[in-house]
């Protein structure tokens, strides 16, 4: 199907009432370590990619993937058992 491209990412996910001040200091803390030359050259060994971002970055790229892989479901008429 054009314009569409399988692939997976890894996030870390917070309850929904999770503070905003909880939430920033993981992100600082986790895009720092993600920032780290051993932690990228070890995920680019597994054959990953490092995409630090912001919660609203990832929460985008969530809100995207949902609306965009709908869109294939609805069309192939796939239904959950």
């Amino acid at each position: 199907m054009p314009g569409y491209e399988a692939s997976f990412r890894f996030g870390v996910g917070a309850p929904k009432a999770t503070p905003a001040e909880i939430v920033d200091k993981l992100n600082k803390e986790i895009n720092a370590a993600l920032a780290d030359p051993k932690m990228k050259a070890r995920l680019a060994d597994l054959g990953g990619t490092v995409l630090a971002g912001s919660p609203a970055d990832f929460g985008k790229f969530i809100a995207d993937e949902t609306e965009k892989w709908a869109k294939v479901i609805k069309f192939a008429g796939i239904k959950a058992d």
